[in-house]
């Protein structure tokens, strides 16, 4: 991996109060690997606790909206993410983009805001399996990659200072046990990199792109050696230390 590996888990709609416990094993187990940045998204009801308990590892939310404040309810803003202590949010999940119609341009305007509010951001981007299979993979991504990353000083200024990551997510491996092959998972981060680059110029080399889909300790190793990739955004394996933790260690000793 040419950039220090970031792994992120993201907790999705799991986890309340109990589930700190498993937060404060993995960041225990966080020690051990100096060289990978960690973090974890919990539900919005869990990031100020989680954050409370825990400070060797990042913590984020997996979503926000544009505005700052106003009547948007059960909505949350960046600033408010901020204010309890989040360090990054994730945006454009394939589940946000499917479940609730959200667009490229909204991302977009969502990641600056998150940017506006002091906060990394994550975004995602990935294609259906019948866009592949109708061989609109690299085009499709390219797309939401083109439309959904921010621009603009603030965004130079973030690359620069690594706050800004890409997360490849083949929608058809998200959550279904099937992980795409490491060819196609080189390919596409080489697609990726090169719309980064076209966006940032050569600051588009320091953005790290993570790749997510079913990522486990069976297949880890394996994704994270592959040329291109940054780290990984886990999904159901990041919910227990004991499923968590052999990813940190993969991307661990990859470093070594």
């Amino acid at each position: 991996m040419p950039h220090r590996p970031y792994i992120v888990g993201n907790w999705k709609m799991n986890g309340t109060r109990a589930m700190l416990a498993e937060a404060r094993a993995i960041a225990r187990g966080a020690a051990r690997y100096p060289d990978v940045d960690i973090a974890l998204a919990p539900p919005f009801t869990l990031i100020g606790a989680l954050r409370a308990e825990v400070s060797e590892i990042g913590v984020g939310g997996q979503d926000c909206h544009v505005a700052v404040k106003g009547a948007h309810t059960g909505d949350v803003s960046a600033a408010m993410l901020a204010d309890i202590g989040a360090d990054f949010v994730i945006l454009g999940h394939s589940e946000r983009r499917k479940d609730h119609g959200e667009g490229d341009a909204l991302i977009r305007a969502k990641a600056e805001a998150a940017l506006a509010a002091g906060l990394g951001v994550i975004v995602c981007v990935g294609e259906t399996l019948e866009e592949r299979d109708a061989g609109k993979a690299e085009a499709i991504v390219s797309g939401q990659v083109d439309g959904s990353i921010p621009l603009g000083d603030a965004a130079a200024e973030a690359v620069a200072t690594g706050k800004v990551a890409v997360a490849y997510e083949p929608v058809w491996a998200i959550g279904t046990g099937r992980v795409a092959a490491v060819e196609d998972v080189v390919a596409m981060h080489a697609a990726v990199r090169a719309r980064l680059v076209a966006a940032y110029g050569e600051a588009g080399e320091k953005v790290r792109i993570l790749y997510g889909g079913s990522v486990n300790a069976g297949n880890a190793a394996d994704l994270l050696a592959a040329e291109g990739v940054g780290g990984a955004l886990v999904g159901g394996a990041s919910l227990t230390a004991d499923a968590f933790l052999p990813i940190v260690a993969a991307a661990g000793a990859g470093e070594g």
